[in-house]
């Protein structure tokens, strides 16, 4: 304990001493600054030179402060334990004195341990957020130490532009000037009605101080990035109110589809529906209390140790953190790993409803953890929700699970999940419907064909499918031979077109195919047909020249226009742009953006976004919410460009006769059903 006191006060004193080093290095860098204005050639080496040692510096200065506080934790833990055991001992002591006799079965830490969590159960705050908390208010001073540091007042090139997207422009203060504070300048009204900032293009807090010029959009809940916003932070009210009543861990809030849910690890015990209503006042309370939302940008090494209670989190940190550095949002007495941005205070949501529970696993995959998946909805004002909870009636009103069961249509058994029993009137109806669509192949020149529901790995591996989506295929052996049910046609499709040499002549090749396809979804992701293991589609791919390539996308979306507008539907194009990492030719992707541009003229509405799944030319479909029974956008039918086959399918893929060509692009046609 001597030790660690000694150890205690050194660090403290080294901090102390590089703290005033920053200090008088970062007025140095501020004095070569102005210096430079009359003497640029002689400050131009000397300036970079003590930025980067003012850096170097602050990173030990970090590093220090860590380890200060761990030096003074260990020490304020041993000392306070030290007194509990003292105090149990004269306690002790004073019942040998009484002749009184202490239970056989408890010793000196089990009187401690039961005086400190009686009966086992968490009835108060977990130990682990009152040591996180601490350690937050630690980062934090040293946040502000530097921010301070930042600041200059009087120093002019602090002062910044700050031009509003609505055209206007505001003067401010480098490290000082906040979105919320422009806003407010506009107009009060502005500022609280505005969820979260755009700086330059990426969303911002209201409440986190510009760095520089900038251009700022203001965002309202009317806006789709704001609302993802509004129920993120939603979520963390969630996640505060489930650390506050079961103490388990937190695990992740992902982004949802008009509402917002949290992942919990409660170990053996699970949430309730009769628990809901409680989670419910607890969130209404955190509301209430208008806890701000405060980030601060945190080195991994560190989270690691702040988070050490959670063996969720350090995945995250482990896993999926790259940069030396990420950020952690607090609100009220949680602290979590978060990109952000968030609204500035819990009491930006005016109403919130925590409405379902359900089972989910860590990443997905039913051989982690199971956990606890709590959901709700939030809105900045009654009416809102009252629109809300009008459409959930009327879904669960419309739901064709339900319908599925009192029309004896079809039904689903624990026996084989996700795999659905279609009855004598739900079979009619389904072969109806494969009949319309074979004959709207018939129409546009696509030959039915007939393939095998099993392969070989060799051919997914061939494929890439094997590399990135094995987890979710039936797999089993067959002779010391891995086998796998297709969870899709493009393999088996892409062999047929290769048994034999193709013509230019004969492009293009259109193939189409109702084989049954299986797909190994987790357990929690099944939902009705939705989302189910065993199914049919109308799946077709076709094999063409790259100059026939536009009129080929074109065909297709006039095919999905005409099946679409058969029943009803409307839909809106959306044209995902080119990832980093895409594969093929770079060729081939100006063409195929080349042709996905021509599309705009025709009849659907068409978007351009960002999300992009797969590294290959994609469009995909959405139902717009106008559509008959539709409450909200809902994927659809997805169309990919593929050029890969030359290099994925080296000794399967036989080259068109022709002089020099080689195989064209594969169009995966948007299924329709």
């Amino acid at each position: 304990m001597a030790a660690e006191a000694l150890a205690a006060e050194a660090v403290a004193s080294r901090l102390a001493r590089q703290e005033e080093d920053i200090r008088w290095l970062w007025a140095e860098v501020h004095r070569l600054r102005d210096e430079q204005l009359n003497a640029p050639d002689r400050c131009q080496a000397e300036g970079p030179c003590l930025t980067r040692e003012v850096a170097q510096l602050r990173a030990e200065n970090r590093e220090l402060r860590h380890c200060l506080y761990r030096l003074r934790l260990c020490l304020a833990e041993e000392l306070s334990h030290q007194a509990r055991l003292e105090s149990a001992a004269r306690a002790e002591a004073g019942r040998a004195a009484a002749g009184a006799q202490p239970p056989p079965s408890q010793s000196l830490e089990e009187d401690v341990k039961k005086e400190i969590d009686p009966d086992n159960e968490v009835k108060n705050p977990p130990n682990f957020m009152k040591e996180r908390l601490k350690f937050f208010e630690i980062l934090k001073k040293d946040h502000q130490l530097l921010l301070a540091i930042y600041e200059k007042k009087g120093d002019s090139s602090n002062v910044i532009t700050v031009r509003v997207a609505d055209g206007r422009t505001v003067k401010g203060e480098a490290w000082k000037t906040t979105p919320y504070q422009v806003a407010a300048e506009i107009s009060q009204e502005l500022a609280e009605t505005t969820v979260v900032a755009k700086v330059n293009g990426e969303l911002w807090d209201l409440d986190r101080p510009l760095e520089g010029d900038a251009t700022v959009e203001l965002l309202t809940f009317e806006d789709e990035e704001a609302r993802a916003v509004y129920w993120h932070s939603s979520a963390h009210v969630l996640g505060e109110a489930l650390e506050l009543h079961y103490g388990g861990l937190l695990c992740c809030s992902p982004p949802g589809d008009g509402s917002f849910h949290y992942d919990v690890y409660l170990e053996d015990r699970a949430v309730s529906s009769a628990e809901l209503p409680v989670l419910e006042s607890m969130c209404q309370a955190i509301i209430k209390e208008q806890q701000p939302f405060e980030r601060l940008e945190v080195s991994t090494k560190v989270l690691l140790d702040l988070f050490k209670y959670n063996k969720f989190k350090c995945r995250i940190l482990k896993e999926k953190v790259a940069t030396p550095t990420t950020t952690v949002y607090r609100c009220g007495p949680l602290v979590e790993l978060c990109k952000g941005p968030h609204v500035r205070h819990t009491g930006t949501i005016k109403v919130i409803k925590i409405f379902k529970n359900s089972l989910a696993y860590w990443a997905d995959n039913p051989e982690m953890e199971m956990l606890q998946r709590v959901y709700g909805v939030s809105f900045p004002d009654e009416q809102r929700m009252a629109a809300w909870e009008e459409l959930q009636e009327e879904a669960r009103a419309r739901d064709h699970r339900t319908i599925g069961k009192e029309q004896e249509l079809f039904f689903f058994h624990d026996l084989s999940p996700g795999s659905c029993f279609f009855l004598p009137r739900g079979a009619c109806i389904y072969n109806t419907l494969i009949d319309f669509i074979r004959e709207q192949h018939h129409q546009r020149n696509f030959t039915e064909v007939l393939s095998p529901n099993m392969y070989s790995c060799k051919l997914w591996e061939a494929s890439g499918h094997w590399q990135h989506y094995s987890e979710n295929m039936f797999t089993f052996d067959i002779d010391k031979d891995t086998f796998a049910l297709k969870p899709m046609n493009c393999p088996g499709h892409c062999l047929m077109f290769a048994h034999r040499p193709r013509s230019w002549r004969e492009m293009p090749i259109r193939l189409a195919d109702f084989g049954v396809l299986h797909r190994n979804e987790p357990s929690g992701a099944l939902s009705g047909l939705t989302c189910v293991r065993r199914f049919q589609q109308d799946d077709a791919h076709i094999f063409c020249t790259v100059g026939q390539l536009e009129e080929e996308i074109k065909g297709c979306l006039q095919f999905l226009q005409s099946v679409y507008s058969t029943f009803g539907f409307s839909f809106q194009l959306n044209l995902s742009t080119r990832p980093e990492n895409f594969l093929g030719k770079i060729e081939l992707w100006d063409e195929a953006e080349k042709s996905n541009e021509s599309l705009r003229a025709l009849q659907p509405p068409t978007h351009t976004t960002s999300r992009q799944l797969f590294p290959e030319p994609r469009e995909y479909c959405s139902l717009d919410p106008s559509a008959p029974g539709s409450q909200r956008c809902g994927e659809c039918g997805t169309g990919q460009i593929d050029g890969r086959e030359k290099g994925c399918w080296a000794g399967y893929m036989a080259r068109p006769r022709s002089s020099g060509s080689s195989p064209g692009p594969t169009l995966h046609k948007p299924e329709a059903f």
